[in-house]
């Protein structure tokens, strides 16, 4: 009997059975060995290809973030580069505006150095801080000079009437020596000290024709005489300071009229008051050429007068 391979396939409506030869049978057995097969070495794949997949997936994932972190630099990159293209632009500015600024101290240091007539013969390569400096000391020595030695007005807002030298008398009629400057003022015209000084001498003074008297001592040996004053507003040894309120003009005297006489000394010889008026700071080095009595060499030894060179 020929050897025959039965398959019984059972379901809900039963069970059949089917006769297959031997060649049959094996081909069915190869059909489920090969299938089995193919079954076992797909999911072999299919595992090979999900691990694949998930390291694929964790590469990306890696990917992603370096790109992510890629572009955290880079935008930090560019911050930084946008934060010193600030600070270029800043120190730049910054640059140019203190180079205007060297320019204008420049331009204001000539500018005082030609008003005071210094340091005309200094080396141009001298730095602005020893120019500021070397000024600086110049400046100093000359306003201690200004407040030392009578200078400037000694009434505000009038004329000067009678000069200094010989003249005639308005009462006497005669020609006699006036060592002084008339202000033509009304009274009650305030009157200032035109130097740092001392009072010697504040009241009436008999005998003189001064009427009411002020007489300061200043520096150097120089003095003011301030005549004809309605009142005075300091007493005698009190320090008085340049500018300060001393007293008002009046009609005091042996006078005319109201006004003040003002009389500028040098251990009690009479000076031209006027050149004393004029002096200041814009023409410092007058003084000392148009008033010959007095023996500026020695002073210079002592305060340089002329700060343009070596003394």
């Amino acid at each position: 009997m020929r050897q025959k391979l039965i398959i019984t396939l059972t379901t809900v409506r039963g069970s059949r059975q089917y006769t297959l030869s031997q060649l049959a049978g094996y081909l069915v057995g190869l059909f489920l060995l090969l299938s089995a097969l193919s079954f076992f070495i797909s999911n072999l794949l299919l595992v090979k290809t999900r691990d694949d997949l998930q390291g694929l997936e964790q590469e990306k994932i890696t990917l992603e973030e370096q790109f992510t972190e890629a572009l955290g630099t880079q935008q930090l990159y560019l911050e930084n580069l946008a934060e010193l293209g600030s600070r270029y632009s800043e120190v730049f500015y910054q640059r140019a505006q203190l180079e205007e600024e060297k320019i204008r101290l420049d331009a204001d240091l000539t500018e005082i150095e030609s008003i005071l007539g210094v340091l005309t013969d200094i080396p141009e390569d001298t730095t602005q801080v020893d120019r500021s400096a070397l000024l600086q000391a110049a400046t100093v020595q000359r306003l201690f000079l200004l407040y030392s030695i009578p200078n400037g007005l000694p009434i505000k807002g009038t004329r000067i009437g009678s000069g200094f030298g010989t003249r005639v008398h308005p009462i006497t009629g005669r020609r006699t020596p006036h060592n002084g400057l008339d202000f033509p003022s009304a009274r009650g015209t305030p009157v200032y000290a035109t130097a740092d000084g001392i009072v010697e001498k504040s009241g009436y003074d008999q005998g003189s024709g001064f009427g009411n008297l002020i007489v300061l001592q200043h520096n150097l040996g120089f003095k003011t005489y301030y005549a004809h004053l309605q009142k005075t507003e300091v007493e005698s040894s009190q320090y008085v300071h340049k500018g300060q309120l001393i007293g008002y003009s009046g009609n005091t005297g042996r006078s005319t009229g109201p006004h003040l006489h003002y009389e500028v000394r040098h251990l009690y010889t009479p000076l031209d008051p006027k050149h004393f008026v004029d002096w200041g700071l814009d023409n410092f080095e007058s003084l000392f050429s148009n008033i010959e009595v007095v023996a500026w060499e020695s002073l210079n030894a002592m305060y340089p007068l002329n700060q343009g060179g070596p003394q």
